[in-house]
């Protein structure tokens, strides 16, 4: 044990305010819990939504790529991914279109759904939590659903409120008091901290109201302001509004033309890759890394509709190149708007996944056989805070579909072990044996 010659107040006032330090770091950056996050959101209008639409959706997108890619080549060659990986992204893509095309949706009573009479939202907001409720009955729904209300603006909150509260008690109400799994609240065109606090103000009324357990009720946030980045003293925004949420957040969501437009870029150059959208996500992710909140890239605009191959192709190629920079920058989850997304959204993300796989086994295996020392693969350096990224890779392809558990053998790793989810409990586990 190291020794030293300083006085034992001070050496215990020190470890008093380290200890106390590592507790308030290990609150606020809790990490990657591992939890299955969707590999997107898919919007639609609250009025157009039925308890088949995810499975609807689901046969729209394959028959797209039937007709726009009736093989594997031509599907990679649309996509641009390697001619080497074709066969076994085209099989899987289509596995997963005719399994579970939608991962998530979201019930959109927002840019998706517009302004209309109160009598026609109230109707709306009844009719959707209804259809919800018999997608539950009839095991239709994705594995996260949720709404997006309106703005908790001045001029539209009331009507917001109004939605939140109509729809929520008659989901939970028709549901015998419970929600279902993987439900959440959007909060779009946040520009102070008090729309947050709002909100939960409003969660915890209504977990009252309807008898649900305090807590239950999380929400999402969408960074589309610049007021979201930046606050007027000119600190980080993002931090707060988490803190406002109190423990209620779980995710937030890039809106890429709202955010855009809020910073004075013109229509023409309003894309998901533009300059201030990679500063703005690079905040997202500074502001967010560690604190367990999923983060959420936007939607390319450009949709893969008619019967032009060609038209299709480069629609196709644009949303996949757009995903592919949304991945490389750590951004695991987008928004699809049209099911003929849906094919060019799982094709870049199984290919992604595909391409990394010899490298990420590799360096998991040579770092669990050293039991969570330091290695060396190659040129890349892993030190212990890097397996439970590694396994992460692996937890996101499998829940996806783009890899499959026995792939992720060449780890070393067993299937219970990958299933544990933790790498500091796989550690464990091996150094007690």
């Amino acid at each position: 044990m190291p020794t030293t010659s300083l006085p034992q107040a001070v050496l215990s006032d020190a470890l008093g305010r380290l200890q106390g330090a590592q507790a308030d770091f290990n609150g606020r950056y809790p990490g990657d819990s591992g939890a299955r996050q969707p590999v997107h959101t898919v919007y639609g209008g609250a009025h157009l939504f039925k308890a088949e639409t995810c499975q609807k959706l689901g046969a729209l997108a394959l028959r797209v790529l039937a007709e726009q890619a009736p093989d594997a080549a031509t599907f990679a060659e649309a996509l641009g991914f390697p001619a080497t990986l074709a066969d076994t992204v085209y099989e899987r893509v289509k596995e997963k279109l005719g399994r579970e095309a939608v991962e998530d949706f979201r019930i959109d009573f927002e840019d998706g759904y517009g302004n209309r009479a109160d009598a026609d939202e109230d109707g709306h907001a009844v009719l959707a939590a209804r259809e919800v409720v018999r997608a539950h009955a009839a095991r239709l729904l994705p594995p996260f659903i949720g709404i997006r209300i309106k703005t908790l603006s001045a001029e539209l909150g009331p009507r917001s409120i109004r939605t939140l509260d109509i729809f929520l008690s008659t989901l939970v109400g028709e549901l015998g008091g419970q929600l279902p799994s993987g439900f959440v609240v959007t909060l779009p065109k946040i520009t102070s901290p008090e729309h947050v606090r709002v909100l939960v103000t409003l969660f915890d009324s209504l977990e009252e109201k309807l008898g649900l357990p305090a807590g239950t009720l999380k929400m999402e946030l969408m960074v589309e302001t610049t007021q979201c980045i930046l606050g007027a003293d000119g600190g980080s925004m993002l931090p707060r509004l988490v803190d406002a949420a109190r423990g209620r957040c779980t995710g937030a969501h890039f809106g890429t033309y709202d955010f855009t437009a809020s910073s004075d870029i013109t229509a023409a150059h309003q894309r998901m890759r533009h300059p201030a959208c990679d500063f703005a996500k690079h905040v997202m992710k500074m502001s967010f890394a560690g604190t367990g909140v999923w983060l959420s890239d936007g939607a390319t605009n450009i949709m893969p509709v008619g019967k032009d191959r060609k038209v299709v192709h480069a629609a196709w190629r644009l949303h996949a190149d757009d995903v592919r920079h949304s991945l490389v920058g750590g951004f695991y989850q987008g928004w699809d708007l049209h099911p003929g997304q849906l094919p060019s959204r799982y094709g870049a993300v199984y290919a992604f996944f595909l391409e990394g796989l010899p490298a990420a086994s590799e360096r998991l295996s040579n770092f669990v056989s050293k039991s969570a020392q330091a290695t060396l693969v190659g040129d890349v350096f892993d030190d212990a805070a890097t397996g439970q990224g590694l396994l992460n890779f692996f937890l996101r392809g499998i829940s996806c579909g783009a890899i499959r558990e026995q792939e992720a053998l060449a780890t070393g790793l067993t299937l219970e072990e990958v299933r544990s989810r933790s790498f500091v409990k796989i550690m464990e586990r091996r150094r007690a044996k």
